[in-house]
């Protein structure tokens, strides 16, 4: 479901008051994103896309996060709420991952809001038939006018990962990898990642 930005708002930096309100009234069981002044409402992730980013999160933030067989130093989110831009743009990744020196309390206090301001040092979107264009489109190149260092794009279906690297504000595709492969994937080349966990049911 998409809610189309007013005409008068093309011109403004900042979202039409319609379109936050109905991003804040947006249902609980759905994915509210807001690009480039638009509303996006998706369906929770499908059982393969949610297998996935799971298991993703796990293999990447044992080793990286709680620093059990690896070197730690990252704080690794499951679809965090990012507001992005002066706008703001407000996307929800699959995954997310910041360095620990530039996110050490990522809990924060009572009064902490639910969404995160500090732009990620990578990002991981999880591929399906409904997402894929904005993955591809919109929020990459959010990404990449954030700043954001490092990108994957995993697809469940076809057992892909595609790795992107920011390089003077445009993606540069580094690395695509497929099958069950131990491989070595940046920004968390430190150790070697088992696709074969990443597909297994």
């Amino acid at each position: 479901m998409v809610t189309r930005r007013p005409p008068e708002s093309e011109s403004t930096e900042r979202n039409a008051p319609s379109v936050e309100a109905a991003f804040q009234a947006a249902p609980a069981e759905m994915v509210a994103e807001i690009l480039d002044g638009e509303l996006y409402l998706s369906p929770r992730p499908a059982r393969p896309h949610a297998n996935v980013a799971s298991r993703l999160g796990m293999v990447i933030g044992t080793p990286f996060m709680l620093g059990r067989g690896g070197p730690g130093g990252w704080v690794i989110l499951d679809e965090p709420e990012l507001h992005l831009g002066p706008r703001p743009d407000k996307l929800v990744p699959d995954l997310a991952g910041w360095r620990r020196e530039r996110l050490p309390d990522a809990v924060g206090g009572d009064a902490a809001p639910a969404h995160y301001d500090l732009v990620p040092d990578w990002a991981c979107e999880v591929l399906s038939d409904r997402t894929r264009s904005r993955d591809k489109g919109q929020k990459m190149r959010i990404y990449a006018r954030e700043g954001v260092r490092h990108l994957w794009h995993v697809d469940p279906v076809a057992r892909t990962l595609d790795i992107f690297r920011l390089a003077e504000g445009q993606w540069l595709s580094v690395q695509s990898f497929s099958g069950e492969a131990r491989v070595r994937a940046e920004p968390f080349d430190a150790i070697e990642l088992e696709l074969a966990l990443v597909w297994s049911r």
